[in-house]
């Protein structure tokens, strides 16, 4: 992806103005403060702690890093879209075919200012869309439940809602990591050109089927 695909928005919120930046470059990452909130709690640890992760995603082909920045050139929220590691089974549906929306996260006390919508809308503002599978893992264990004050299946329905509102739907899946617990969720937006062939594929390789690949004779 070239730099010309960033792009950059600014939006009032009751804690002032944040610029929301796409497709941010590794260089360009490493201008910004990175806000001490994203780090291990008592009881709850950002997916992230380091500055350092976003520049690494950064630096992983046709990945979409999005940063909302504070007046003060702080970044106070961020998501990351990007192709799956090696080893997961959602590469067997073809390279270049599903992307995973790793991270969506805002800083504690930058909360209940629709920074998380808004930055999701930005990772899912790609140019091939609809050739693509977006997915997105959501595994209790990794959920700010006492920062929001949400039960796991409360938080399990913001994130329904959340994602929902930019055509990703809940999909049933047997993923091992996924199915360890009940409040887990698969959330994936099949893209208008999916062909009824890889949509197929998709369905069997939920459930960690790869009929296609078979030997029949």
């Amino acid at each position: 992806m070239t730099a010309s695909l960033s792009k950059e928005d600014i939006v009032s919120t009751a804690k002032g103005d944040v610029r929301f930046r796409s497709f941010c470059k590794p260089d360009e990452i490493r201008q910004y403060d990175f806000a001490s909130e994203f780090k291990a709690h008592g009881d709850y640890k950002s997916l992230y702690t380091r500055r350092e992760s976003l520049e690494e995603n950064a630096e992983l082909p046709d990945a979409n890093v999005v940063l909302a920045l504070a007046q003060t050139q702080k970044i106070i929220g961020f998501g990351v879209l990007a192709y799956p590691e090696a080893g997961e089974r959602w590469l067997e549906l073809g390279a270049g075919v599903m992307m995973e929306v790793k991270v969506i996260e805002v800083a504690r006390n930058w909360r209940t200012n629709n920074i998380a919508s808004l930055i999701l809308k930005m990772v899912v503002d790609y140019p091939q869309i609809e050739d693509k599978i977006f997915y997105m893992v959501g595994y209790s264990w990794t959920w700010d439940l006492v920062g929001t004050k949400k039960t796991a299946e409360e938080y399990r329905a913001m994130l329904v809602h959340l994602f929902e509102r930019y055509g990703f739907q809940v999909y049933q899946t047997n993923e091992p990591n996924i199915c360890l617990k009940p409040e887990n969720v698969f959330l994936c937006r099949v893209g208008d050109s999916i062909s009824k062939t890889t949509r197929d594929r998709f369905k069997w390789l939920r459930f960690g089927l790869s009929p296609w690949t078979w030997n029949v004779d």
